[in-house]
């Protein structure tokens, strides 16, 4: 997963998250990962349309965005 981060934070990739907030809330999220850390990581998150800071043990799910087609 770590992997996948710094792939993104290089080449400006997108992602699709899964994350799990402080207070226990479940929340899907797109993002382009600035920065990675040991424990976190900094990302442009276009739900909240700011830089937000992550921790890297609340990701329950990250990948490529999904793109779904009109009519298919």
């Amino acid at each position: 997963m770590k992997g996948l981060l710094l792939r993104s934070a290089e080449l400006g990739d997108r992602l699709e998250m899964i994350y799990l907030s402080a207070k226990g809330e479940i929340s899907q999220r797109i993002i382009r990962v600035e920065r990675v850390g040991e424990k976190s990581f900094s990302a442009y998150c276009y739900t909240r349309r700011q830089i937000r800071t992550f921790k890297l043990s609340n990701i329950l799910s990250i990948g490529s965005p999904k793109h779904h087609r009109r009519g298919a």
